[in-house]
């Protein structure tokens, strides 16, 4: 019994070290370029990334072109993904900005609403997607960092989790088509 007390207590302590070294919005303040989605995701750009599964092995890649508009705190991502199988699929984000360095979302995939904070020159955006499984859906939380780089690019890396469990990660850049 005291073995497993030690083994369990051992546990706790790295869960929570593990948990201290989490990425806080608040670590951001002050860096630069200045994230602004109602800057940023104005008018035509182009995404590259990867699916990876939890072991990080790459699943699938796609190319997304991406058309923002804004008018006033009101946004309109209208995102077309090219998967590297084949499929093509479509996906339009209605963002809000609801406050000074908030942002919420909504698209026909997401259930809910997606919320998302910056600060500096990230954005920590968290919501729960529809996603293709067998033959139906499976809906899994994405817990999405972008960090924007210089004016035309920006990167971002999304943990999948269901049921709490990790089972994947998308990478991913998106840049200003000029």
């Amino acid at each position: 019994m005291a073995k497993f007390m030690v083994k369990l207590g051992s546990f706790f302590i790295a869960a929570l070290f593990l948990l201290g070294c989490s990425a806080n919005i608040s670590d951001f303040e002050g860096s630069q370029p200045e994230l602004k989605l109602e800057e940023f995701f104005v008018g035509e750009l182009v995404a590259y990334g990867m699916v990876q599964d939890r072991s990080g092995a790459m699943s699938r890649s796609f190319r997304a072109d991406i058309t923002g508009t804004w008018n006033g705190n009101q946004g309109t991502l209208d995102e077309t993904f090219y998967w590297s199988d084949g499929e093509q699929q479509e996906r339009v984000w209605q963002l809000t900005k609801v406050g000074e360095n908030r942002y919420n979302g909504t698209a026909s995939d997401v259930v809910g609403v997606a919320q998302g904070t910056t600060a500096g020159n990230a954005l920590h955006w968290v919501y729960q997607l529809e996603v293709p499984y067998n033959d139906g859906t499976i809906t899994v939380t994405l817990d999405d960092w972008m960090y924007l780089l210089d004016e035309n690019r920006l990167i971002n890396k999304t943990e999948m989790r269901k049921f709490g469990f990790h089972v994947g990660d998308i990478t991913l850049v998106i840049e200003r088509v000029n």
